[in-house]
């Protein structure tokens, strides 16, 4: 469908994107179908252009951000069963998919893989300036009517979630035990919550961004 409504005329066109992925097989096949069509791809990202869709995004003869958007790249995920063989061959097969991956951020960036792939690693989130000094955009939508600078910014998921994590763990190692029954009443002293909840409140947490 995309394919027909996309060479079904001729002519600079505009790809608007606000997605928080997908798969990236399919992802893969947009972005082959842009590179491939003959006139300007201008990709304006709204809203999110994350995981899958911002290999999308790399398609683009000119990548525009809106100063509130923002732009997500990690490394691909998938579910495997079987024994060590099966989950090696879930490893390698990550791996290939990575560098495919890292090939059209490279095209798009010029940055070397090394840093891509660290990018990935960490799970980097990237407001437009960000993405736009990264090489991951070309420039930020404005409005004529109020023109503001925005402080570049990029955070890694991964990092975050561990800090929190060993704040809290620090925190019950630190909590006066003598005055407790048990080590149970030492988790719920903190907040009035165990670690084990606010850990698993995390988890909930990070589920949903």
């Amino acid at each position: 469908m995309f394919r027909e409504e996309l060479f079904a005329g001729s002519g600079p066109i505009t790809v608007w994107i606000n997605s928080p992925g997908g798969d990236c097989i399919a992802a893969s096949q947009i972005y082959t179908m842009l590179m491939d069509y003959k006139d300007d791809v201008t990709v304006k990202i709204d809203g999110v252009a994350a995981s899958a869709a911002s290999v999308i995004a790399m398609a683009g003869t000119e990548v525009l951000m809106a100063p509130t958007a923002l732009m997500m790249i990690h490394n691909p995920a998938t579910l495997a069963y079987g024994d060590y063989t099966d989950m090696q061959k879930a490893i390698e097969m990550l791996d290939e998919v990575k560098e495919s991956i890292i090939n059209a951020y490279e095209i798009k960036t010029s940055q070397s893989r090394a840093k891509l792939s660290h990018l990935m690693d960490s799970e980097t989130w990237m407001n437009a300036k960000k993405a736009v000094e990264l090489g991951f955009a070309d420039g930020i939508l404005e409005d004529e009517k109020s023109v503001t600078d925005i402080p570049a910014y990029a955070f890694s998921g991964k990092a975050a979630e561990a800090a929190l994590l060993n704040k809290i763990t620090a925190k019950a190692k630190t909590a006066p035990k003598a005055e407790m029954e048990s080590a149970s009443e030492v988790q719920e002293e903190i907040c009035g919550r165990s670690v084990d909840m606010l850990k698993e409140q995390l988890n909930t947490i990070k589920n949903f961004i």
